[in-house]
């Protein structure tokens, strides 16, 4: 009986010391703060191995491209990563950016440059293909790594100028007073701090021709975090009028996180759009897109876009056809009110705009 006694008090005296101890690292991680969009950009998952064991998959079901990984590494946020749906190899988040080894099919048609933007580039950093307005590759590098990308062979290394080399890039802006807007690409433009995207802001605000400020970004979606106070400061004080086009394919993207930090664009005076590309096996689908557009309103989003993806080489397991397509569109049409129906879009090189299928 005495060692019974002695035992029962030995174990209260450990769950008392678990709990005291479970309390402390509680307390501890509760007093952390949180990671701000810079370190949770350091801090990519690029292993395929790592970005597996997360979600519970195992490599050898469905292995990784070993050719697409060289052209095209793995890069992906962790807050993104969350959102994918554990042990689902159909999640239409992971098909995004898993690198698959269908990326390996060689197929009729498609290129490794099939816009032909390399005859659009007059000099570093610019493209100039539609008329009243230019492109700039602000950053040459984003924070994911879309396998869909139409941009996943492009001559990052020519295109990413010192703030010297932005001179020729702005002289050449000056130079045409027929140019009314700059729309900042990449890569992800707001993958540079804001101390780079002001200095390059006032720059062309000294430019007095143009109007509109374009700013083309994934990260709104797969890294919230980097919508802070001080970006939407930055992009309320700007004399241009400022049009933020978000990329979200699917409603699962957009977490309570996303809503969170989005919201904060709520006042200001930055008008939201958002583009999406229809890609098989993740949103070719007529409900898929509704629900997309409903979630995508509630934020102060309007659709803008649905693009046909390019015909890049290594993504022809995207493909949706043009019948298809319309199809979608149609049902979309039945179902929504105008407004919440994109654009169905292709883009053709050599023309003056994007080509509408309907």
């Amino acid at each position: 009986l005495i060692a019974e006694k002695n035992v029962a008090i030995i174990q209260v005296k450990l769950n008392q010391s678990s709990t005291s101890m479970i309390n402390r690292t509680l307390k501890v991680i509760s007093s952390e703060k949180p990671k701000n969009w810079q370190e949770i950009l350091s801090e990519l998952i690029t292993d395929p191995k790592e970005l597996l064991q997360l979600l519970r998959l195992d490599i050898n079901e469905k292995p990784a491209s070993l050719v697409g990984l060289k052209q095209f590494p793995l890069k992906v946020p962790r807050p993104f990563v969350d959102a994918i749906s554990p042990g689902n190899w159909s999640d239409p988040l992971l098909r995004q950016v898993w690198p698959s080894i269908e990326e390996d099919v060689i197929s009729d048609g498609f290129s490794s440059d099939p816009l032909q933007e390399s005859n659009f580039n007059p000099v570093p950093g610019l493209l100039h293909k539609y008329q009243a307005r230019v492109l700039l590759t602000a950053a040459a590098h984003c924070a994911v790594h879309c396998r869909y990308c139409f941009r996943r062979h492009f001559d990052y290394k020519s295109n990413s100028p010192s703030r010297s080399d932005w001179l020729d890039s702005l002289d050449y802006i000056k130079d045409d007073p027929s140019i009314k807007e700059v729309i900042l690409s990449g890569g992800d433009p707001l993958a540079i701090s804001d101390k780079q995207l002001a200095w390059l802001i006032r720059e062309l605000e000294s430019i007095s021709h143009l109007k509109i400020l374009r700013i083309h970004s994934r990260i709104p979606i797969v890294l919230p975090q980097r919508m802070t106070s001080e970006l939407t400061t930055l992009l309320n004080e700007t004399k241009f009028d400022v049009v933020l086009v978000v990329h979200s394919n699917h409603s699962q993207e957009i977490t309570n996180q996303v809503k969170e930090n989005l919201n904060s664009l709520r006042a200001s005076k930055v008008n939201l759009l958002n583009q999406s590309v229809l890609l098989a096996g993740v949103n070719d689908d007529s409900q898929v897109l509704k629900e997309l557009s409903q979630t995508l309103i509630s934020l102060n989003i309007l659709p803008y876009y649905l693009h046909l993806p390019d015909k890049v080489s290594g993504t022809s397991h995207f493909s949706v056809s043009s019948e298809k397509a319309i199809k979608i569109l149609n049902s979309l049409r039945d179902e929504l009110p105008g407004y919440l129906v994109p654009n169905l879009v292709q883009e053709e090189p050599g023309e003056l705009s994007k080509t509408r299928l309907v």
